[in-house]
């Protein structure tokens, strides 16, 4: 087996002996392509979300080096008309990226040698092929397709990976973006390639208003199209693992669904569920996976009401976002929405396309954009966030007097977190105040109850043993009329169907003194 030529299907074997989710599928949306104006396909996700398993799992179906009946025995695709159409079929170029950037760190010549050494794989594994003196991979790739009547499957893995190490080389950069029009915008292309399958973490890059290889079928989580169910793991998948392994599935949800794919609702982080599940407990196991430094630098850039809106996420809140300007290159960020945008493909922000928002999807990436924070000098936020906990143990405890208090403190004497000019405002501010809240509740903002809709209902978690909470809030009135509210619109009815356990919370912020007041009740059904 070659090192970029036909590299057989034993990383896939490997997928296959370990915990593995059947999203071979996928395989005959790229059938449906090969051989046709639509051969190009980009698939871009971020890490650890499935691409080199992808990559992997084309390999083995497509590389005509060796027999995968074995492996895809059982698994959906066998069910596909097309399935022994292109069952190892074909040749197989298979270029890791990464594997390039590591190797020539630091080399200006990187593109070259790239080209070199796939060049004298190629020549190794076809040996009646002559090298001109001028000849480049292309060239190489055309006499050997003449030669054999045989047309290539390309498979390129981490395709952006010079984009994101190179950032202060645009030759590199030119030099590589200049190998792909080569490789596949020639007028050759066609008759070189059956099909290419490029994934990385960013879509292709834009050069003024189109990318610089438009003829490439995109999907991303921004617009992942009919590729949307194989971006992570679904929650009926998630469920036959918590099943399988004896996890209880409201944890898995909790710390890793939350992403919105196209039209997949619920879409898991697929690398931390496999984690969890086999180690038997969850964790942060995606967030250290290199993208936090740049998490870092961008939510401190100074955009214009960029620390407000994550401030509204961090609280529960979605924030519009404008996709449509982002260069595809983390190191061209000229907007708040540019920042949205790349932190939405490196997965610590989902994306809603419906209405065009993102937001913080689980507790595995709310921690890891908390720890962001705490590097930051948001001095008022990080104090607001460490204060969570007191706050919520003062309102489970019905201390009315320390929670108007702790309240007082978020204020931070003179200036909020956020400014306190409405009540939607003072909403938010107050679901930071319960950041901690977020272990142990689900909570809701403006759920609809009774006769109305409740500002703030805390339910707990399943197998948590703290009471329900339902929080109304008054901007300029009293404390009274929030716990009055609740009685007159009977928003306990919502809560009652989970638990008997009930506090009523009224707080009122005067905007003259800057004071809170706060009445707790227990709720006894009458």
């Amino acid at each position: 087996m070659g090192t970029y030529i036909n590299k057989g299907n034993g990383n896939f074997r490997e997928v296959l002996d370990n915990e593995y989710v059947d999203k071979t599928g996928m395989i005959s949306e790229i059938n449906k392509t090969l051989n046709s104006e639509r051969r190009y396909t980009c698939v871009t996700r971020c890490r650890r979300f499935g691409k080199s398993m992808a990559a992997d799992m084309l390999c083995a179906y497509y590389d005509k080096s060796c027999d995968s009946h074995e492996l895809f025995n059982g698994l959906r695709i066998t069910a596909d008309i097309s399935y022994e159409k292109h069952l190892n079929k074909y040749p197989v170029l298979k270029l890791d990226i990464t594997n390039f950037t590591t190797k020539y760190k630091d080399n200006p010549q990187i593109i070259s040698l790239l080209q070199t050494d796939v060049i004298d794989e190629l020549l190794t594994s076809y040996p009646d092929v002559a090298l001109g003196e001028r000849d480049d991979l292309m060239d190489v790739l055309i006499k050997i397709c003449t030669q054999t009547g045989e047309k290539f499957i390309c498979i390129i893995d981490e395709w952006d990976a010079v984009l994101r190490e190179y950032e202060n080389d645009n030759k590199i950069e030119d030099d590589f973006v200049k190998l792909l029009r080569r490789l596949f915008k020639s007028d050759e292309s066609k008759k070189v390639f059956a099909g290419v399958y490029m994934t990385g973490i960013l879509p292709i890059k834009k050069y003024k208003t189109e990318s610089a290889l438009n003829n490439f079928k995109e999907y991303s989580a921004i617009s992942p199209k009919s590729l949307d169910k194989y971006f992570g793991f679904t929650k009926q998948e998630v469920q036959v693992l918590a099943e399988k392994y004896d996890m209880p599935f409201e944890e898995l949800e909790k710390w890793y669904d939350g992403y919105t794919i196209g039209k997949q609702p619920s879409v898991f982080n697929p690398n931390s569920v496999v984690n969890a599940v086999l180690d038997g407990e969850c964790d942060t196991y995606w967030g250290t996976t290199g993208a936090y430094d740049n998490v870092l630098k961008y939510i401190q850039m100074n955009f214009n009401g960029l620390k407000d809106d994550i401030i509204k996420m961090l609280a529960g809140n979605r924030c519009k976002v404008n996709t449509t300007k982002f260069q595809n290159d983390i190191h061209i960020i000229r907007s708040k929405d540019d920042v949205f945008t790349v932190l939405i493909h490196l997965g610590y922000l989902g994306y809603d396309r419906s209405t065009k928002t993102c937001y913080i999807p689980n507790k595995e990436v709310g921690n890891e954009m908390t720890n962001a924070v705490e590097d930051t000098n948001w001095t008022r936020l990080v104090n607001a966030l460490t204060a969570s906990e007191q706050l919520l143990n003062d309102t489970l405890s019905m201390d009315e007097t320390a929670v108007a208090k702790g309240l007082e403190r978020v204020h931070d004497n003179e200036t909020s977190i956020l400014s306190y000019n409405n009540e939607e405002s003072l909403s938010c501010a107050i679901s930071i105040a319960y950041y901690y809240a977020k272990n142990d509740y689900i909570i809701h903002r403006e759920l609809e109850s009774g006769k109305g809709f409740a500002d703030l209902v805390f339910i707990p978690r399943r197998h948590v043993d703290k009471a329900a909470m339902i929080v109304e809030l008054k901007y300029n009135k009293n404390a009274d009329t929030a716990i009055s509210q609740i009685h007159r619109k009977e928003y306990q009815g919502r809560v009652l169907e989970h638990t008997d356990n009930l506090l009523l919370v009224g707080i009122n912020y005067d905007k003259k003194t800057k004071k809170h007041t706060c009445i707790i009740e227990k709720y006894v059904e009458e």
